[in-house]
């Protein structure tokens, strides 16, 4: 998968290195999620499992995290399953005040 968006900050959706991972790189925030939720498919075509690594996000605010939760139900919906990998703590936290983190399915949470 090539770069599926890039939004003013830079943040964009590119294939892992391993088969089934995505890595999201930038900022995830209001002024870039509009754009990458309205350029990026999500899920990419295929089966199975997804992970979408996040290691690569500089930034994130609570539009960073609704966009978590849409690309889950997306992925539900396409009968697919979605872990998300490395969760900058910033992201972490708006999860764990707004009571996301028991829906998100989260890879090595605490």
């Amino acid at each position: 998968m090539r770069a599926a968006a890039e939004g003013t900050a830079g943040v964009r959706l590119v294939a892992g290195k391993e088969p089934g991972v995505l890595r999201l790189e930038g900022e995830l925030s209001f002024a870039t999620v509009p754009e990458l939720w309205r350029t990026t498919p999500f899920p990419p075509p295929g089966e199975g499992a997804l992970v979408l690594d996040l290691g690569g996000v500089r930034r994130a605010d609570s539009a960073g995290l609704a966009l978590m939760v849409e690309w889950l139900r997306a992925a539900r919906r396409a009968g697919r399953e979605l872990r998300l990998r490395a969760m900058p703590e910033q992201m972490r936290a708006i999860a764990r005040v707004s009571g996301l983190d028991r829906i998100l399915p989260m890879e090595g949470a605490p």
